[in-house]
């Protein structure tokens, strides 16, 4: 398939012609169907259709993604190895292997089946309510969390995910972390990195290094004893090729965030008081400034991307 793969291109190639007539023809009035409730009498024979759905993806998909050790329990873990396993060899096969329009094709199947999995894990994990859309895999999970009250959309992550942006950076793992597993996280349990001076000011690392960054934290942040087994090696840290870091102590001290352009995009690091904690990753224009801020809760990321201005706004503990 030649160009980019968008979601929206993986939308309208594999998906589209799987819809209605005349949701197919109306983007409207396609927007508009995914806003309708389909089961507003709760009727627990739509959501036991759901989780049939999860639960054969679960028994399917090792073998239908080439990752016979993937154990899909419904853990938030099984999201993050599920979205390990989704890397571009993965995703070119699958597509190799289908039709445009047939409803059977493999990448369909993992996809729409993938996404009912994905929701009935945070149904299972945190306490999620199922929103039945028809399409079924056109459901959402109503959250709740710390960031408010959310619709959570499986399938289009998985879109998202599956995307030439994305497809090289866990995209279905981040996306569950940031708006599952982290908005419903109380970051007040945490104990803090440093206890005096939090709101020190922490300057840029201009050559980074693996040697180097740990003689800047030894400098600014000796608190802060070890980035952590997760955080990226010495040859990782190579290969990405920070132009610099930037650094920024959030929560009275409780995180360090790192934040910084490499050769492929934005890349954001979160440190607690044992090493690295988790990470984002934005699609970034190379050579055009990001910025950085916080606003109350929220953690807004500013950049560039194809010539156009993004904005991201997270928690700031991510």
């Amino acid at each position: 398939m030649a160009g980019e793969l968008t979601p929206e291109r993986l939308f309208d190639r594999w998906f589209r012609p799987l819809y209605p007539p005349s949701l197919r023809r109306d983007a409207a009035a396609l927007v508009a169907a995914r806003e309708v409730d389909t089961n507003p009498a709760n009727n627990p024979g739509l959501y036991a259709e759901l989780d049939e759905v999860a639960e054969v993806f679960a028994e399917v998909a090792p073998e239908a993604i080439g990752a016979p050790s993937l154990a899909l329990d419904r853990s938030d873990a099984s999201v993050h190895r599920l979205g390990a396993a989704l890397n571009r060899k993965t995703r070119d096969a699958l597509l190799s292997a289908s039709q445009p329009g047939n409803p059977g094709s493999p990448f369909v199947n993992v996809v729409i089946h993938g996404a009912a999995y994905v929701g009935a894990c945070v149904v299972a994990r945190h306490g999620g309510v199922w929103g039945v859309r028809r399409p079924l895999w056109e459901s959402v999970v109503k959250l709740e969390s710390r960031a408010g009250v959310g619709l959570l959309a499986p399938f289009h992550w998985w879109l998202k995910a599956l995307s030439d942006a994305e497809i090289d950076h866990d995209g279905l793992g981040t996306r569950y972390r940031q708006h599952v597993e982290r908005a419903r996280f109380d970051p007040s349990t945490l104990p803090p990195i440093v206890r005096e001076r939090a709101d020190r000011e922490l300057p840029p690392l201009g050559q980074v290094r693996y040697d180097t960054l740990h003689k800047y934290l030894r400098a600014h942040l000796p608190e802060l004893r070890d980035v952590g087994r997760d955080f990226p090696s010495a040859e990782k840290l190579d290969e990405l090729g920070f132009l610099q870091l930037e650094f920024l102590l959030l929560g009275e001290g409780r995180y360090l965030l790192m934040h910084g352009r490499s050769k492929q995009g934005l890349h954001l690091f979160w440190l607690d008081h044992a090493g690295f904690s988790h990470a984002a990753f934005f699609p970034a224009s190379a050579g055009d400034p990001h910025a950085v801020s916080i606003e109350g809760d929220k953690l807004v990321v500013r950049f560039r991307s194809v010539g156009t201005d993004q904005v991201h706004e997270l928690l700031w503990w991510g």
